[in-house]
């Protein structure tokens, strides 16, 4: 166990660093978007290019992996609306509540953090995961988000924004990149690999910082109101939302993992560990500023992120050492 937590704190330990730096007022709060502008365009799309860059192809196409994970995100998402769409909760706010219950942080945290538990290998299953979760997850999400305001075509209109958005997102464009390089095995000159290496180094540390100085801004900010909804009432799901994530999701990933490999299909075991460390993963941070941008209850939001990523140090320690 002591090996494990030598590995998982220094991460969290990140988080926390920047936390508090911002909420002693050391870190200015101006300054979190030019960090999260350095992270989203500069440092992961190069972490993610290079992890796709140096992993054969096959392994990042290997359909068990994208069919076993998509699964239960979409299980996840369907449990999650049941549950959380009742009284004055309608669907935007059960859309949003159910991708934060689905999408684990794996851009920030998951990638670097498995890498160096699991080693290189587990680039490849974690690639697989953030895909799924930004282009189908997210874009699920949002689209669902729009059923209770205009109906077919306010769906249709938020899955055709969704899709542009995730045009406009480095991200998933490393991710191609990257395949294409070990598609075709393509060697880049160290004139120009040299510097994607650099800013895929700087990667975890800036995006464990900058994560912790969004969820100490999240805090820092008035909770905005909903109309309709008490405090008391935006707060009474979070328990189950961040169970969903942290124990639910991971559970039922190493079911459905476990039930395909029974049943012959070509589920590798390492794969599926990667697969249930991401899962115990706390949820996804940039789904707050999504609910901001689509008139959800962002405040109860970020109050899961929070709550998700303070327990995660114990619940996915668990889960390493269950595991691992």
């Amino acid at each position: 166990m002591l090996n494990i937590v030598n590995v998982t704190f220094p991460f969290f330990a990140l988080v926390l660093a920047g936390f508090v730096a911002t909420r002693r007022g050391w870190l200015a709060l101006d300054a979190i978007p030019a960090m999260n502008a350095f992270v989203l365009y500069f440092a992961l799309p190069c972490m993610l290019f290079r992890f796709g860059a140096s992993t054969p192809i096959a392994r990042m196409l290997d359909p068990a992996v994208i069919g076993s994970y998509l699964g239960c995100a979409l299980l996840i998402v369907a449990v999650a609306v049941v549950l959380t769409r009742r009284g004055a909760v309608g669907w935007n706010d059960a859309a949003f509540g159910s991708l934060v219950a689905a999408f684990p942080n794996s851009g920030f945290m998951g990638v670097p953090l498995l890498v160096d538990l699991l080693g290189p290998a587990a680039a490849a299953p974690a690639i697989v995961a953030v895909t799924v979760d930004m282009v189908v997850t997210s874009s699920l999400c949002i689209a669902l988000s729009r059923l209770g305001t205009a109906g077919e075509h306010g769906m249709r209109e938020a899955l055709s924004k969704s899709l542009r958005g995730v045009a406009a997102n480095p991200l998933p464009w490393a991710i191609v990149f990257g395949a294409l390089v070990s598609a075709t095995g393509l060697e880049l000159p160290p004139v120009v690999f040299k510097p994607v290496a650099m800013l895929a180094d700087a990667a975890s540390p800036v995006a464990l910082f900058t994560l912790g100085a969004v969820l100490a801004r999240s805090q820092m900010r008035p909770d905005p109101e909903v109309a309709g909804r008490t405090a008391a009432a935006r707060r009474a799901d979070v328990p189950l939302v961040v169970g969903l994530k942290l124990i639910a999701h991971p559970l039922l990933v190493w079911g459905v993992g476990s039930l395909a490999m029974a049943l012959g299909l070509p589920l590798e075991p390492f794969a599926l560990q990667v697969l249930v460390l991401l899962a115990a993963l706390p949820s996804a941070s940039n789904v707050t500023m999504l609910a901001e941008r689509y008139g959800a209850d962002s405040g109860r939001i970020a109050r899961i992120v929070l709550i998700s990523t303070a327990l995660s140090f114990l619940t996915f320690t668990v889960a390493v050492a269950w595991l691992v």
